[in-house]
């Protein structure tokens, strides 16, 4: 009859502890990174000129989203994201929401990731908001969580081909742009979105 290894045990709890450690220290490392870009938050001005920037250099490069932006009921903008990670990532940056061609809040979205990633990067995404419905669902969530709500498509090369704006059919349809830096897996799903008040 096979015994138990008491010295097994203590090893694997032992382990399990120091995974647990290095996992809280991981968090507090991404939390301190999120923290810091948070500090240094952009004014409104500063925004909406970024904001600005960013879709004429969007709508240069996208025919896809030149044409949604005609129909589009508001388009939310984060000009520049910051992402980097060691094993624990997260991201972070600051946007505007207009509607009309008229801003009507600032943003913020932030995400944490866990797995094999190492690198920083820096990006843009613009989210066309094509219903009513959508628009209302975010201007009402405290703190939207991407892929909770209304349905959201990511337009990559083959999908902008063939979208306009009788063929896109879909709450949300976000285009990524200004990809700089060496870590793969743009994407928003789990990001949140929370309404900010910057300094004028």
């Amino acid at each position: 009859m096979p015994t138990s290894n008491p010295l097994c045990t203590e090893e694997e709890i032992a382990m399990q502890q120091n995974k647990m450690s290095y996992l809280a220290l991981m968090i507090s490392v991404i939390t301190l990174f999120l923290t810091s870009f948070a500090a240094t938050a952009d004014t409104a001005a500063e925004i909406d000129r970024d904001v600005d920037n960013a879709i004429q250099k969007l709508y240069a490069g996208s025919t896809a989203a030149k044409e949604l932006s005609r129909v589009a009921k508001a388009t939310l903008v984060f000009p520049k994201i910051i992402k980097g990670g060691l094993i624990i990532g997260g991201q972070y940056g600051q946007g505007a929401l207009r509607v009309g061609g008229e801003t009507y809040g600032y943003y913020s979205t932030t995400a944490a990731s866990y797995g094999l990633q190492a690198g920083a990067q820096s990006f843009g995404y613009a989210m066309f908001f094509m219903t009513d419905e959508a628009v209302e669902y975010m201007k009402n969530s405290e703190g939207w969580e991407v892929g909770v709500g209304p349905s959201v498509v990511v337009v990559d090369e083959g999908v902008a081909g063939s979208l306009t704006t009788s063929t896109a059919k879909e709450g949300i349809y976000v285009f990524f742009f200004d990809q700089k830096g060496l870590m793969a897996g743009l994407g928003i799903q789990g990001s949140k979105i929370s309404r900010i008040e910057p300094d004028k």
